[in-house]
Parts: structure tokens; sequence; C-alpha cells
């Protein structure tokens, strides 16, 4: 085959691909994940941006918050998702505590992520308070997503999921905030847990994308988390978020089949099993001192690794 008929090898999005997208007015579709079975499909479908979140901590992990991710945790998720792409801009979120302590830690550990885990981009949580810090990882060439409204690392603080900004000084704030990542170089943010109607004046009042999680429809785009999208709990299933499918169900659903053809001796069945030469397998028993008459009341079987 000649290489003029091989196809062209997949472009890997960019920051600057994505400023494209927004300034062509097109909607912007991002979502979670934390694989690389699920990235590889995701990708394939054409979602421009994979977020690496620290929600893994709670969907993934089991944890209770998204405060207990730590860096190895996050590598170890961002380099299998990076590893099942080839399009999508792959962005990771920096774990609690990675960042904001001092701005040395907030760059070096987001060069890991960039260098080690291979992401496109880094996200962190914060608006006024973490423009210095955005500003400090940009200038060092690091691409930084904000994220303001409900940020998910300071929950204690904020007394639990509540949306954001429904009051004046609350409103006025996030508006700063937004702004404020804007002003430090953050190539878009994420708007969550925002009435609806703020989120779209902010979005008019801002030059980057706003991506929206329960912030309405006037964003730039919207994120959701990908078990969530493909409805993976039977528990509970956030306000803001859409279920396209219901895994549950249909996983839950293989299961209790899987377990069913096995304790019914259903599975495997000749489909599933390989078959050999019945005079090759004669051949081996012959010459197999356990097949003989006279081994077989003195030997009490193939010994395990405990008698050796």
């Amino acid at each position: 085959m000649s290489q003029a008929s091989n196809p062209p090898a997949a472009t890997r999005l960019t920051i600057a691909s994505i400023a494209r997208l927004y300034a062509d007015g097109e909607r912007i579709a991002m979502l979670t994940a934390y694989d690389y079975p699920t990235a590889r499909i995701l990708d394939v479908a054409g979602i421009p941006i994979l977020l690496v979140g620290d929600s893994l901590g709670q969907v993934v992990l089991g944890y209770d918050s998204t405060v207990r991710v730590t860096m190895t945790e996050m590598l170890h998720h961002i380099k299998a998702v990076v590893r099942g792409t080839t399009r999508a801009l792959v962005i990771a979120d920096m774990p609690f505590l990675s960042y904001g302590v001092t701005p040395e830690a907030s760059l070096e550990n987001a060069g890991i992520l960039m260098s080690e885990g291979g992401a496109g981009a880094v996200k962190l949580e914060g608006g006024e308070r973490s423009a210095r810090t955005i500003e400090t990882i940009v200038r060092a060439g690091i691409p930084v997503m904000g994220h303001v409204g409900l940020t998910p690392q300071s929950i204690h603080q904020l007394g639990g999921h509540r949306v954001q900004g429904k009051t004046q000084e609350a409103g006025r704030q996030l508006l700063a905030d937004a702004l404020a990542v804007q002003q430090a170089g953050a190539f878009a943010t994420v708007l969550e847990l925002v009435p609806e109607q703020l989120a779209a004046a902010i979005t008019q009042r801002l030059h980057i994308p706003t991506i929206g999680i329960g912030a309405g429809a006037g964003c730039s785009g919207q994120v959701q988390v990908v078990t969530d999208m493909l409805g993976m709990s039977a528990e509970f299933t956030p306000r803001h978020a859409r279920h396209y499918t219901e895994l549950h169900s249909i996983i839950k659903a293989a299961a209790e089949a899987y377990r069913k053809d096995v304790a019914d001796g259903a599975f495997p069945g000749p489909a599933e099993g390989t078959r050999m030469d019945p005079a090759t397998l004669e051949q081996i028993l012959r010459f197999s001192p356990l097949d003989r008459p006279e081994m077989a009341e003195v030997s009490g079987g193939i010994p395990l690794d405990r008698d050796l």
C-alpha cells in the first residue's frame, strides 16, 4: 500500500482549536473521562474536550469528596485518557492543594500533569483568589481553564452543593471572579451551578468560552460527568444532568444473565471454546504418569503449589 493511500493521522485539538470553535459560534461539548476504553469511545464520537476531572474521586474511586484525590491518582487516570485519544484536547484537573499554596508549587504540579501525564491543559478552581496562580502557570506556557461558581474542592467552606451567585453581592463577586480568571490568561472557564440568567450575562461579558454545568444554555459550551450522562448511577442524578442512556440497568441485567449462564452450565458454550485433535489428546495422556493405571491408586492428583 502506498503512503498516499494511508488515512491521515488525527490532529490533536489545542486551545487554539477551541478558540476557533468559540469564534465560529459553535457550542462546545465537553465530557469527563477517567479511563482508556471510555476515552477511546468519546474521542471517536467527536467530543472536542475531555476533562480528567477530580470528580473521579467520587464516581470512580468511591471517595466522599474530591478533596481526597491525589496527584498520583490524577496522573494515573490522565495517562490512561491520553493513551485512549488521538484528537480530543485532554484537560487535567489540578487536585486539592496541588495549587494555590505557593506559585512555585502550583507551577511544578501543573508541569507534572503536562509533562508526565500528557495533558494539553490544566484546570483549577477559584476566581480572584486564584488569579495569581493562573497567571504564573500561563506565563510558563501551560494553558489553564478556570472554574468559578460552585467549586467542589471548597465544598466544606461553601456549605454543600448549592447554586452560587443568587444574591446581589454573590452575583457581583461571581462576575468579578470570571473577569479575574480571564484577565489572568485562562483560555476558558467553567461556570458551575450558576443561575442561567447570570451565567448568560457573564458569557456575554467575556471574550473566552464559558463551559456550563448547571448554568443554563446561555454558556459557550457544556460539560457533564460522563457517568451521569450514561446513567451509571441508580442512587442519585444531579438536576443539571441528563441521561442519554441507562447503563446501570443494562450492565446489571448483563451481569445477572452471565451469573445465571455460569450457574446453569450454559457458559461457556461451543462458540467460546477451542477443541483439539482427539488423537493428539490420546498421545498426551498415554505418556502421562497420572494417566497410568498403576499410578491412579497412589497419586493424590496434581500437587498444589503449597505441597511442593
